[in-house]
Parts: C-alpha cells; structure tokens; sequence
C-alpha cells in the first residue's frame, strides 16, 4: 500500500446534532481506520465536512426562524463539536459555504460540461403548493412502482435499490408536511449518466474486493443509467458558472451535486491552509495512493455510480472521452466502506418521531471510549443492528470493565503493590511466552482487519489477547507466590507486557483510555492524538470566520508494534477506567433516552 492514504467521509447535514445511528456509519469507522493508518506509518489525509447547503437547512431554518446562513453557522459548529468530542481525528472537517469550496465545485462542474456531459433538459419538477418551494426528491415517499415498496424515496427505492423520479411514485406526499406535491415544468442541467455506462460499468466490475453488502447494491447500478438532475430551483447553494444561469436566482447547484465534490474541495482547502497548495496532489493524483470512503449505506449510489462518473467526466474519461480538466487526472475510489443502519425498536433513527439519541447527550452520560467500543464491536458494519440499552450496558459490563478495565486494574495493582515498579522477570516458563507470543502475533491479525475495514473482527481480536491475559492472571495465581517473588514478578512482568500490546491493539478503538493506561503503566507524553477546534477566516472572503476540526497527529507515540515494557518504571495506584453501568439501565435507559415501542 502507498505511504499516502486518502479517508474520505460522508458529510453530514448542518440541520441538527448527530445521533448515535450517524455516527455509527461515518465518525467511528472513518477514525478506526485513519489511526490505525497513521500508527503504521502511513500518511494520511482525512476530510469532510457540514453540508450545508438544500431544502435540510432551508426547512430547519423556517423551523427556527433563522436565515439559511444562520441556520448553517449554527449546526455546523454543533456537529463538529460532536465529532470534537467523539475523538475523530479529522485533519480538516470544513464546510461546503466556503469559497473555495464554491470555486472547485464549479471548476469540475465546467470541466463536465467541456467534454459533454452536462445536458439541458426540460423535466417534471415538484413544487410545495403551500409555499412555491421546490421538493427534493429525497423529501418526497411513495409507493414504489417497480417492486410496491411502500416508502420509497424520489430518488430511489431502498428496497430495489432502482433509481426513480418523484413523479412515478405512486402517491407521493411531502415529508416536510404531508401534503401532495405539485409536478411543473422547469428546465435544468443533468449529468448524462448514459454516457458513463460501459466505463462505469468496467470500473464497478472490478471492485469484486469491496464488502459484500456494497459489491450486491451496484450490482444493478449500470443497468438503468439516466440522466440526473444537478441543479435545482432553489436560492440556497453554490451558483451556476454559465450564461443564461448564473444570472438566474432560483437556480442553483443541486446539494448532491456540489457534497461529494467536497471531499476534493475540501482536499484543497487543507493544502492551501498547510502552506503547500500542490499538497493535495500526492492524495488525488498518484495513482498508488487508496482513498476509502465511509457512509452509511443510503449513500451507496452517490459513492459508487455518481461521484466515480463526476470524475470520469472531469478526467475526459468517460465513454465520449474528453480532455482532463484543470486538475489533471483524480483518482476513482480505491474502497467504499458502507455501513447498514442502527436502528431502535427496527426502525431507523428518527428526529422528528423522537426515536434518536444524541451523540452530545451520550457522551454527556457515558463518555466517548464507552460509544466507540459499542459500534465497533457491535455496530451495523455488513448488516442493520438493532440498538438496545440492555446490548449496551451488557457489552460495557461484562467486556470493557470486566475484561479490559479489569486486567488492566489487577495488573498494575499488584506490580504496585508488590514492587511500585514494572518488575524484571526472570526465567520465564512456556506459559509467558506463549501469551507473549500470542499478543505479538495479534498486530498482524488486528492489523489486516483495520486495513480491510474488518473493525469488529479487528477488535474481537484484540480482546481475544485480552481474555487470554485474564485466564494467564487466574491460573498463575502471582498473588500466591509471596514466598517466590522471582516468579511473582516474571508473571506481573508478563502481564504488564501483554497489557501494553493489548493498549496498543486498542488505541484506534479505545484512543481516550489509551492514553490513560499509556500513564498508568509510566509513559509520559502524548500516545493518541485528539482532533481541536479551531476558528479560521474563509481563504477567499476575509468577512468570514468559522470553525473546523483539525490536529497535528505527527507527535503521538503510539505506533503500530509491540514494544518492550521499561523495567524499572515506577507504577502508581491505578484508579479504575470504566464504571460498570447500573444493570436496571438496561431495561430503562437514562431518564432523557427515547421509549422503545
């Protein structure tokens, strides 16, 4: 693999907080693997942002009486905050109401329409009768007319996973108000998605190493290519850099459109701000370097058909060919690690039906060490998960506390009390070093999962070292050999060895405690990084300031391998890592957690 890896993650809508199902798709999994990369010493960028733009925030701005810039400022900090405080370690989460977002959004938009793959065409648009504002298809459920899904968007059916237009479904109504749309005549520019199907087509086909449930879902993606709409009538957006549009004030790029060039949009941007603006290139234009993309499954078509046919398009690339646009050649998608949903009660999370919970609100409770352990070894990565507070208290019991929390405690416990220093072992038995053995064995085993997005094998793994640590504790009984302290201390000497592999194994997971039990056992120093927040002025529009999520990730300790535990070091008394939960949680939850029916 490359030195250099690209982790590009979905961008979340600037209308709200995030709830745990969110992040359960994007802020975990993206943040695994990106530690994990650095760790190994590979470079990485990792980017997203708020998107800000379409009817999300004109809805939730009339909700607020709020302007749509207001309405953005206002959850674009809050969900950064969430990511903040999650620990994801983004090296620049932006926004999509830069500038230079605004800029490269309509270079590559040009450049598509160089080499002939923008169409005008006159087309069924869906308008609220109340308000004389244009519908999303996304904002629009019906019947579905292929397969009779009751529930289909009017974009595509989740269920057949086909493409539609809002005006086929049968009975359509409004999510914003539940009323019938009206269908008028507007003209617009589309994608000629048609003309990316042999080359698409060729691409998908040689994904055959993606996660099944992706590989099954674009199946079907090139069978029925239509052309799709990129703009759309709205005065909330990034602007049409053409005669006969640009004038135009209820025309602008549709959201879909101008968010997945973000994560190019966004890639330049971290350069410019690193003092290098060609930075970007090692990521977008050497062909050696991955890029991963992380999202939840509802964006699958975006990541594999329509965002590889914007680049096809730009890179002159597609079956009409063409020329490359003024970024040269970008890369496709190297993997799209999709996620399933988190559900409650079956069904998905739900703001507006009060079937959500916080990220903010979770941490407030639990903290963030306790939620990343949850999705990553519970979490819906190849199939829809069902969240219960009696799963979640249960994995926190009875594996974080009891299994890690606990070694970790009774290890550095009796090291402390017996020696107040990590002991020197001496003649050590088959026993040590198979345990030894078996933690050292476990970077390449955890390692590759993390490579392939395996994040719950990955940490099955390292907690197979875990409870074989505890076992190795229970038969050596070291608080019995008071009257052999050589062999007292090879065994707490071991021990406290597997227990540092075991940190290592689950800094990407667990990175907060990491750096707690990093100083439990006398390192000093920063071993995980943590994202800041930091306020920034607008690259291209001095009058503007606004916060990203950012960090220098070069000065940790914490490096993919095991290495020696120092004999010698002083140990203090430990305090324990994580609090057992209240079992009558699980049959209630916290006092604000919403009623499962």
């Amino acid at each position: 693999m490359s030195a250099s890896v690209l982790t590009a993650v979905a961008w979340p809508y600037a209308n709200g907080p995030r709830h745990i199902g969110h992040v359960s798709g994007i802020g975990v999994p993206s943040d695994l693997f990106a530690r994990y990369m650095r760790m190994s010493g590979h470079d990485v960028l990792m980017v997203s942002g708020s998107d800000e733009h379409g009817t999300p925030i004109l809805v939730q701005a009339d909700k607020e009486g709020l302007t749509p810039q207001q309405t953005a400022d206002k959850y674009h900090r809050v969900v950064a905050e969430d990511m903040r405080a999650l620990g994801v370690t983004y090296d620049l989460y932006t926004r999509t109401t830069t500038r230079n977002h605004y800029d490269v959004v309509q270079q590559i938009f040009l450049a598509l329409n160089d080499n002939g793959y923008i169409l005008p065409k006159t087309t069924t648009g869906a308008v609220s009768p109340s308000t004389g504002r244009t519908l999303p298809d996304r904002y629009i459920e019906g019947t579905c007319p292929i397969c009779g899904y009751d529930g289909a968007r009017g974009d595509q059916c989740d269920n057949c996973g086909n493409q539609l237009d809002a005006a086929d479904l049968i009975n359509p109504k409004s999510r914003i108000n539940g009323e019938t749309p009206k269908f008028v005549e507007t003209e617009h520019l589309f994608l000629d998605l048609p003309a990316f199907t042999r080359t698409l087509g060729e691409w998908l086909a040689s994904k055959t190493d993606w996660r099944p449930n992706v590989v099954n879902f674009t199946k079907n993606l090139v069978d029925d290519m239509r052309p799709r709409a990129i703009t759309r009538d709205l005065d909330w957006g990034v602007p049409i850099p053409l005669d006969g549009w640009r004038d135009q004030g209820l025309k602008r790029f549709y959201v879909w459109f101008d968010a997945v060039i973000g994560y190019f949009s966004a890639s330049v941007e971290w350069a410019r701000r690193s003092g290098d603006p060609d930075a970007w290139k090692r990521f977008w234009t050497d062909p050696e370097t991955p890029i991963v993309h992380f999202m939840g499954k509802d964006n699958i078509t975006f990541h594999a058909q329509i965002w590889p046919a914007l680049l096809m398009g730009h890179n002159g690339a597609g079956d009409k060919g063409g020329k490359p646009g003024p970024y040269g050649t970008l890369n496709l998608p190297t993997e799209i690690a999709s996620s399933e949903f988190l559900t409650m009660s079956g069904s998905k999370f739900s703001t507006s039906r009060g079937r959500v919970i916080y990220v903010r609100d979770f941490l407030a409770e639990f903290g963030p060490d306790a939620l990343r352990y949850f999705i990553s070894a519970a979490g819906p990565e190849t199939q829809d998960v069902d969240f219960t507070w009696e799963e979640f208290v249960r994995r926190i019991n009875f594996e974080l506390a009891n299994e890690w929390g606990n070694l970790v405690n009774r290890s550095v416990s009796m090291a402390h009390k017996n020696v107040g220093a990590v002991p020197a072992p001496t003649a050590p038995t088959q026993a040590d070093e198979d345990l030894k053995a078996l933690s050292r064995a476990a970077f390449d085993t955890v390692g590759t999962h993390l490579r392939h997005s395996r994040f719950r094998a990955g940490i099955g793994e390292a907690m197979r070292v875990v409870s074989a640590a505890n076992k190795y504790l229970s038969d050596q009984e070291p608080w019995k050999l008071k009257d052999d302290p050589a062999r007292r201390d090879t065994v707490l000497h071991t021990a406290l060895q597997v227990v540092k592999d075991a940190n290592t194994l689950l800094t990407p997971f667990l990175p907060h405690s990491a750096q707690k039990i990093h100083e439990l056992l006398g390192g000093t120093g920063l071993w995980a990084s943590q994202p800041e927040m930091r306020e920034v002025t607008d690259l291209d529009d001095p009058s503007r300031e606004y916060p990203v999520l950012t960090g220098d990730y070069t000065a940790e300790q914490a490096k993919w391998e095991s290495t020696p535990i120092e004999v010698g070091v002083p140990l203090s008394k430990p305090t324990p890592l994580f609090a057992k939960l209240d079992p009558e949680l699980g049959e209630t939850g916290p006092e604000w957690a919403p009623v499962e029916k």
